[in-house]
């Protein structure tokens, strides 16, 4: 059994409101899929052996009110199936003071387990103080923050064109990626503003075998002992970061996050309906196949880790 972290859906709400900065163009059997928070989810849950999916709105800038009602929305729907799904509180980070508003009200009055967070606003990261109030509030709550790629600004979109179509520009800007490298410098520029000196007990998850940053984290750790911050970004690492799988399914940056990280802050997901719980079943084969989780630390990667990050249970 597991429990899966990075898995979408699209709110009525939001679709009906037009909001949001969608570039592409889904498929519409996948649209159904980002629709659906009832027996095809469960359904396709059960193929993948997912005992509970923690599920969480798609990127985009939405306003505080549109937040209020496409949470509320999510957690009707949770109400339904409560041992088969979980929820992501999708917060305005436009408004920093509603955002910590509305996470304190998702996790206190509806249960979610945390929210889901752009990489950026409008090419705006968050070292900037006055988005800080979400994170001081994600402490004091113990609820983690999953930082998730972002489509990218104008002003960023632009460095990712040449010689060629804008629309390889956009892919490289995003999946291809710039989701990945900017999700990661998202995550240093947190680490150098001194955001975890000001909250030391914050919880921080990233995706996608950790946005890159278990390759380059050693090098990183060395050049960042001379940006002077109490603790080390090692520490950090250890401590204060979780990482999930979600949306890659190959084994060597499985065996770099391995050797990076420890085993109790990496997480199994899927990245559903974006990829499907039948390829993350394959790819939990391959683990065991490989030899690079013994059977008490595969049990942990599926899903006891989760149940401690998000006091739930599979």
């Amino acid at each position: 059994m597991f429990i899966t972290l990075e898995e979408h859906y699209m709110s009525p709400a939001v679709r009906a409101a037009k909001a949001g900065s969608e570039m592409f163009d889904f498929p519409q059997d996948l649209v159904r899929k980002l629709d659906t928070l009832g027996a095809e989810r469960i359904q396709d849950m059960d193929n993948g052996r997912v005992s509970v999916q923690v599920i969480s709105h798609g990127p985009g800038d939405r306003s505080p009110e549109l937040c209020v009602a496409a949470n509320n929305g999510l957690a009707t729907a949770i109400a339904k199936y409560p041992s088969r799904l979980a929820g992501f509180a999708m917060i305005p980070m436009r408004d920093p003071t509603a955002a910590a508003h509305e996470l304190e009200r998702c996790v206190r009055s509806l249960g979610f387990v945390g929210a889901l967070i752009d990489n950026h606003q409008n090419g705006q990261f968050y070292d900037n103080e006055m988005f800080w109030p979400v994170f001081g509030k994600a402490e004091e709550l113990d609820v983690p923050l999953y930082i998730h790629p972002a489509w990218a600004s104008e002003t960023q979109l632009e460095h990712y064109r040449g010689n060629f179509d804008d629309s390889i520009a956009v892919t490289l800007s995003a999946f291809g990626w710039g989701w990945h490298s900017d999700t990661a410098l998202c995550f240093l520029k947190l680490y150098a503003s001194g955001l975890f000196d000001r909250f030391p007990r914050l919880k921080i998850v990233i995706g996608h075998m950790g946005e890159m940053l278990p390759f380059q984290l050693d090098r990183v750790i060395k050049m960042s002992r001379r940006w002077g911050r109490k603790r080390g970004l090692q520490d950090i690492w250890r401590e204060n970061v979780w990482v999930t799988t979600s949306g890659m399914f190959s084994l060597p940056p499985l065996a770099c996050l391995l050797q990076t990280t420890s085993i109790d802050h990496v997480l199994y997901s899927v990245d559903y309906p974006f990829s499907s719980n039948e390829t993350g079943l394959e790819f939990v084969g391959k683990i065991k196949e490989s030899g690079l989780l013994s059977e008490e630390d595969l049990e942990k990667f599926a899903f006891r880790n989760a149940e401690r990050l998000l006091r739930i249970t599979a």
